[in-house]
């Protein structure tokens, strides 16, 4: 990967490996959400709302997808952000590296990209109420109407707070 590549260089200038990289593995693109859309098709930031139960690959105790590599086989519906989507999942949380670039911010303060460190990294992580290990149940089993009564308010959708 390029030296800070995220500061010098546009999202479409990067290449695979420099895109994962953004990734800081919250998790929270994982959860079961409900997403309503105007009558143009556009989303209301402010209307979506997040669950705690998340994707069946997800390990809920680390907050990592089980077969990240492959996981459009095991579930053909997953999404995966790419440059073209990325302006329709502004629903993503403020944290969000892909989401922040786009807006022209920074990465969080915390971003292994910045610290180096994994576990520092998580311990920041978890300092600043941000991602789903600990906090997510498996939607295996799971009834709809079971999901509906799980909405929580931790995923945060804008930038009030800094990170």
């Amino acid at each position: 990967m390029r030296p800070n590549f995220w500061s010098r260089f546009a999202l479409s200038e990067l290449n695979h490996s420099e895109w994962e990289a953004l990734c800081d593995g919250c998790g929270s693109c994982c959860l079961i959400k409900y997403i309503d859309e105007d009558e143009n098709g556009d989303v209301d930031e402010e209307l979506v709302e997040y669950t705690d139960v998340t994707c069946q690959l997800m390990d809920c105790t680390t907050g990592y997808c089980q077969h990240y590599d492959t996981r459009q086989e095991h579930v053909p519906d997953c999404i995966q952000l790419t440059m073209d989507n990325l302006p329709q999942m502004m629903w993503l949380p403020s944290h969000c590296a892909y989401k922040r670039l786009y807006k022209g911010q920074n990465l969080p303060s915390w971003h292994l990209l910045l610290t180096q460190d994994a576990v520092v990294t998580q311990q920041q992580m978890r300092a600043a109420n941000v991602g789903v290990a600990g906090r997510c149940v498996s939607e295996t089993g799971m009834s709809d109407e079971a999901m509906e009564e799980r909405v929580i308010s931790w995923v945060k959708l804008d930038n009030t707070e800094s990170y």
